[in-house]
């Protein structure tokens, strides 16, 4: 079995703790086995809040090339631990080189606001050919599809990086005015205004934000994987101790799998107002039965097949931020002519 379709162990519950039992991992609670698995069926270790692990077990997925990653209880990244550095150090070589390329970095940015505002675009389309959209909200829908529409053409056209940054605040604003008409549940704890980030300031916020979260993990991950620096991006600007490639290689996936995966919770009924709690200072979180049904429901949307169309065939969904890494990869290194996002219809 390959890495890349190995499944993501999360360790949620307060007080809990992961250790080695041989070759496999068990998680206890004040002593009692809460699971145990297979340490060669996992590719990463999720840890939220109060929980810990041994130091035997961080030694051994180090050396073994499994990520660890910490989160807080509201799913905000806190650390990463990894193992000695791996990739071919050309790789690297080239992607520093390309930084200092201002075409090289348009040209790597390009496409991945376009294949952003593309799948945001998609999602809307989506939402207007659903007969349960009041006329209202066809009517803001299809203004935000044309001007989205608009701004992925002038992506083709800015000769500045800037410029780009400006097209994709610009579209992503547009995305999320509307954002609350592709919302089917009637319950109106779950109504969206606009995107509130730290803290998140609603239910939507918070679930939108935890599984953003989970997305970047992986986009790092694979990144990582490959080779390439996670921390030296195109698209987003360097700042210490931020994952700016990852962050870059995460856009097209933000509307394409996570903001799909967050309205599928919501319109079907598996997220519910129990789910989330409310902090001091207007805060909203998921809680911890919250974020079990999220990360269930998650693994079993990484194993469902999607249509890649660069490879013209199905793949399991959680392979797509590796196919793409490899992707950036290879354009990095001179080997293809230009990157292409992962998009969906």
């Amino acid at each position: 079995m390959s890495r890349e379709l190995l499944n993501t162990l999360f360790v949620m519950t307060p007080g809990a703790y992961a250790r080695l039992d041989g070759d496999t991992v068990r998680v206890e609670l004040e002593g009692e086995k809460l699971i145990q698995v297979p340490l060669i069926h996992i590719g990463q270790l999720v840890f939220f809040g109060a929980t810990s692990l041994t130091p035997q077990l961080l030694m051994r997925c180090a050396e073994e090339g499994k990520d660890v990653v910490f989160l807080d209880y509201a799913g905000n990244f806190k650390a990463r631990v990894i193992g000695p550095e791996s990739g071919n150090v050309l790789l690297r070589a080239a992607q520093y080189k390309a930084h200092c390329d201002s075409q090289m970095t348009l040209n790597i940015a390009r496409p991945i606001v376009a294949g952003k505002i593309k799948n945001c675009r998609n999602n809307l389309l989506r939402g207007l050919r659903d007969s349960g959209i009041s006329a209202q909200g066809k009517m803001a829908l299809d203004e935000a599809v044309g001007v989205l529409g608009e701004l992925l053409g002038r992506t083709a056209e800015v000769t500045e990086i800037n410029a780009l940054r400006g097209i994709e605040g610009q579209a992503a604003a547009i995305y999320f005015e509307v954002f609350d008409h592709l919302i089917k549940q009637e319950n109106r704890a779950f109504r969206f205004q606009n995107r509130s980030r730290r803290p998140p300031r609603d239910r939507i916020n918070a679930l939108i934000s935890f599984v953003y979260t989970l997305l970047l993990a992986e986009c790092e991950s694979a990144l990582a994987s490959v080779g390439l620096d996670t921390q030296f991006g195109f698209l987003h600007v360097l700042r210490p101790g931020r994952p700016a490639l990852a962050l870059d290689l995460v856009e097209e996936f933000r509307p394409s799998v996570g903001d799909r995966f967050v309205l599928a919770l919501i319109n079907r009924g598996q997220i519910e107002e129990r789910h989330f709690e409310e902090r001091a200072g207007g805060s909203v979180l998921l809680n911890e039965d919250g974020r079990k049904v999220v990360l269930g429901a998650y693994q079993k949307r990484k194993q469902e097949e999607v249509h890649h169309s660069l490879l013209k065939t199905k793949v399991p969904l959680g392979l797509v931020p590796q196919l793409q890494a490899r992707l950036l990869s290879r354009y990095i290194r001179g080997d293809t002519d230009y990157y292409i996002p992962y998009t969906v219809k």
